[in-house]
């Protein structure tokens, strides 16, 4: 069998695709004029698609500590970890990032995806049950894959079948993980961590929770969902990447076992890649202050989020989710019309994400807004009135049609 033949019917997909327009996974910010602005195909365009939650990634302070970092300890590590890759400013990030989030322990990856591979592989093994939600994002499952546990999937944010699922593996050997979501990436609906703590209690699981959307985004401290639900001591394991709110590449883990630190020599994702650039971890150590001196963005991102929800509400589409989240996604009918109307709001003058099967829960299409504390509200109001005008008129049916 030719190695190559999984890819024939991948290419027979982008064809079809791609005779509708540009193509949607390879669009190019030719030039970027604000975190909400860019040039795309030769047209000043409203990002309304690009995780910046904080809008952090052009503010003077972030890049004057990446160019200090860039001219004194030069453009690359050349080491992981742990060989010669940790530089003081990778345990100073460790160090802040673990006070800021109120735990004993902070382990710093060079992404975020990463930092979900060694996560899960670290912390279990063959003999262990990992239990997850079957919404969780491709890194959970392949970090599962890794770790060589026993995957058992769940029904979304549903607590009462992750009940009954770890009755019945009462019997098992081993320690059991379960892994939950603080904002699901797709629809942007939530983990509802207090009935998942109720069951916690129940079976005394080890919990770990993702807040790769939520980091920055809610509760009081803006350390997330656990945060913002009061639960923050139920939950022992916690993880969460660099490039949304913080604005920069990297991810961490974080928690407050008395062993936390070894596993930095029991996950191959960390050992084996070179740390993170000087100037990312510099960037990234400035924006993680500025979220704990600034509570104003999280304020505006949650005005925002509420103003860009209630506006597609009033246009009757079909939301993701019915709670008030930075992820705002809407459903449409298939996969050409998904792409059409996505073409069309390009067109237009707005770039959102395409979202569709396989890498969406139930085989759903979307156009995904994910909303930014520097958004105005003249840029909400204009995408709103485009997806009024191309998603709720169907107005970028026409190419499908045609």
């Amino acid at each position: 069998m030719d190695l190559l033949a999984k890819l024939s019917g991948i290419a027979e997909r982008h064809k079809r695709i791609a005779a509708l327009g540009l193509d949607g996974i390879g669009v190019v910010n030719e030039e970027m004029i604000s975190p909400t602005r860019a040039m795309i195909g030769g047209r000043e365009t409203i990002l309304a698609g690009t995780n910046n939650y904080m809008g952090i990634t052009f503010d003077p302070d972030c890049i004057a500590a990446g160019q200090r970092a860039l001219a004194e300890f030069g453009t690359g590590t050349t080491g992981s970890r742990i060989a010669n890759g940790s530089f003081a400013m990778h345990a100073e990030l460790e160090h802040e990032l673990a006070k800021f989030l109120g735990r004993r322990h902070c382990i710093v990856f060079t992404t975020g995806y990463q930092a979900n591979l060694g996560m899960m592989s670290g912390l279990a093994g063959p003999r262990d049950t990992i239990y997850l939600d079957a919404d969780s994002h491709s890194s959970i499952y392949d970090g599962c894959t890794l770790s060589g546990a026993k995957l058992v999937r769940f029904r979304h944010n549903d607590a009462a079948d992750l009940d009954k699922r770890l009755t019945r593996g009462e019997g098992d050997d081993g320690g059991k993980l379960v892994v939950l979501e603080g904002i699901y990436s797709m629809l942007g609906d939530r983990a509802p961590l207090s009935d998942f703590i109720e069951v916690k209690r129940k079976h005394g699981f080890q919990l770990l929770v993702d807040e790769a959307h939520s980091f920055g985004v809610l509760g009081a401290n803006g350390r997330g969902l656990a945060d913002e639900a009061g639960v923050e001591q139920d939950v022992d394991f916690l993880v969460g990447t660099f490039s949304k709110s913080v604005g920069a590449i990297g991810g961490f883990g974080a928690g407050d076992h008395p062993y936390f630190d070894f596993l930095r020599y029991a996950m191959r994702p960390y050992m084996f890649t070179a740390s993170s650039s000087p100037a990312s971890v510099a960037t990234s150590l400035a924006a993680l202050r500025k979220l704990a001196a600034e509570p104003q963005r999280r304020k505006r991102l949650a005005e925002n989020s509420g103003r860009l929800f209630a506006g597609f509400r009033d246009l009757g589409l079909d939301l993701g989710c019915d709670v008030v989240s930075p992820v705002v996604a809407v459903r449409c009918p298939d996969e050409l019309s998904t792409v059409a109307m996505w073409h069309a709001l390009l067109k237009a003058g707005v770039y959102v994400n395409i979202a569709l099967p396989p890498g969406t829960p139930n085989k759903l299409c979307l156009l995904r807004c994910s909303v930014s504390a520097a958004h105005t509200e003249e840029e909400i109001d204009r995408i709103i009135e485009l997806f009024g005008a191309v998603v709720a008129q169907g107005h970028g049916l026409k190419a499908v049609n045609a």
